[in-house]
């Protein structure tokens, strides 16, 4: 892996309800290489966006970030002050939240929308700098300048999520995290979607964390797959391996649930059960109520996320490498 940008230490976070504490982000640690592309999949409730979410120190009022660090530029976020913290979002990581097509204001233009965010965390900069950088942005994005003076309704989904994009690089971050960046879209737009993600990737050399259910798209993108469940990492390791021999039961199940996008035309399977009960988690390994291949002792321990071969992939389960 190239140098690490950012680096997750043991972090947990979470909300406060009524019912309690929820630990939607449990004991999760990796790292980010400087221009690598991680996939982050899992079911809708996982805990990936409350991770994204905690990374940018955004979770809502109700959210907190209970142990762990999140280090980057020889700083821990999490124990950064609101002050600090802005000065850390979109000039050093930014985000495409999801929806985020929805989050431009209907009754402002592109243009002041642009302005608006460059302003302020640029205070100083000129009006016709600021125009030009807006203009420079939109093209990136293979959106012509004069839409710059369009309102929101006047453009498509895939246009609007694209302006999304630009403006997740407004400051030229050295991470942009994508959540469910394509959602809504036909398939056509999210090709062109992706594409463009990957080209701008290319060109400026910003690592990117994308979040996705959508496992088989993140295999054909990702340099490294994350997979969640109950808000733990299951597995981490290289994307084409995982594709090849998937080590987690609960990776498995993700990847029979969608179709392929290449090769031979296969029965799509579900994952039985139902998504965890944070309230009413297992004592053991939090999947083996829904695990095809659990024994006794997934009922009693809770395994390790710890690498199981020499290419140094992790896996949290005690069958990792073993025949199934």
């Amino acid at each position: 892996m190239a140098e690490t940008i950012l680096e997750i230490d043991n972090l947990t976070s979470g909300y406060q309800v009524k019912q309690g504490r929820v630990e939607a982000v449990k004991e999760v640690s990796f790292k980010l290489g400087s221009g690598e592309f991680l996939g982050i999949a899992g079911e809708s409730g996982c805990g990936k966006s409350t991770l994204a979410y905690s990374i940018l120190k955004l979770l809502e009022d109700n959210g907190q970030i209970f142990s762990g660090s999140i280090n980057y530029g020889g700083q821990n976020l999490a124990t950064l002050s609101d002050k600090a913290m802005k000065k850390v979002r979109w000039s050093k990581i930014s985000m495409v939240f999801q929806s985020a097509m929805n989050a431009l204001n209907p009754v402002i233009t592109i243009k002041e929308q642009l302005l608006d965010a460059m302003y302020a965390h640029r205070p100083g900069l000129k009006e016709k700098e600021a125009i030009a950088r807006a203009k420079e942005l939109l093209e990136l994005v293979n959106i012509t300048p004069d839409r710059l003076y369009d309102y929101p309704h006047q453009l498509s989904g895939g246009m609007k999520q694209r302006i999304m994009i630009a403006m997740a690089m407004i400051l030229q971050p050295d991470i942009i995290i994508m959540d469910e960046p394509t959602t809504a879209l036909d398939v056509v737009v999210q090709r062109n979607i992706i594409e463009k993600i990957g080209d701008l990737q290319e060109k400026f050399g910003f690592s990117i964390i994308f979040i996705t259910h959508d496992l088989s798209l993140l295999v054909e993108i990702s340099d490294r797959l994350a997979i969640m469940y109950a808000g733990r990492l299951v597995e981490l390791g290289n994307a084409e391996e995982i594709y090849k021999n998937p080590a987690h039961p609960y990776t498995e199940g993700l990847m029979a649930s969608f179709p392929p996008l290449v090769g031979e035309i296969k029965e799509v399977g579900g994952i039985p059960g139902k998504p965890p009960d944070f309230f009413k988690l297992p004592t053991g390994c939090k999947f083996e109520t829904r695990c095809p291949y659990a024994f006794a002792r997934c009922k009693k321990e809770n395994p390790e996320f710890k690498s199981y071969d020499s290419s140094g992939r992790l896996a949290r389960c005690f069958l990792a490498g073993e025949e199934r």
